[in-house]
């Protein structure tokens, strides 16, 4: 039987904690994350009720070896696992999680969610999901 136990592999760390709704087309950028010490990193991204008829929401990871993304860049679609269309969303997402993986070789990552033609509801919240420690088992709870 294979093992099943991953919880002392993974580290999770909030990319956009839940909060009210987003009612306009401001950008949502996310939390700086920081992958030292991991050697893999998933980008998860729920949405809730999404209350607009044309709204979509484009999704962005960038990169950067500073700890403010002083210096960032767009990752590369090849330092990325699915695709940024497969991670982004429309009006019709409600209730559904997106991921998208970076296996990129800088240090900080960062995640935005552009919404266009948004007048009504978003609500977001995602985690950054990384994996394969240097050193584990990994704290739990997790530490940030």
């Amino acid at each position: 039987m294979p093992n099943r136990e991953i919880h002392n592999v993974l580290h999770f760390v909030p990319l956009f904690d839940p909060k009210a709704a987003v009612t306009d087309n401001t950008a949502q950028v996310s939390a700086i994350i920081d992958l030292a010490g991991y050697n893999a990193a998933e980008i998860v991204l729920q949405t809730g009720t999404l209350t607009d008829a044309d709204a979509t929401f484009a999704v962005t990871v960038a990169e950067s070896d500073a700890a403010n993304m002083s210096g960032s860049n767009a990752v590369a679609a090849s330092q990325l696992v699915g695709t940024l269309a497969q991670a982004s969303f429309d009006f019709n997402t409600d209730s559904k999680a997106r991921k998208i993986g970076y296996i990129g070789t800088k240090r900080y990552i960062q995640v935005t969610v552009t919404p266009a033609n948004n007048t009504g509801n978003l609500f977001l919240s995602g985690v950054a999901v990384l994996g394969y420690p240097a050193t584990g088992p990994t704290a739990n709870p997790p530490q940030a």
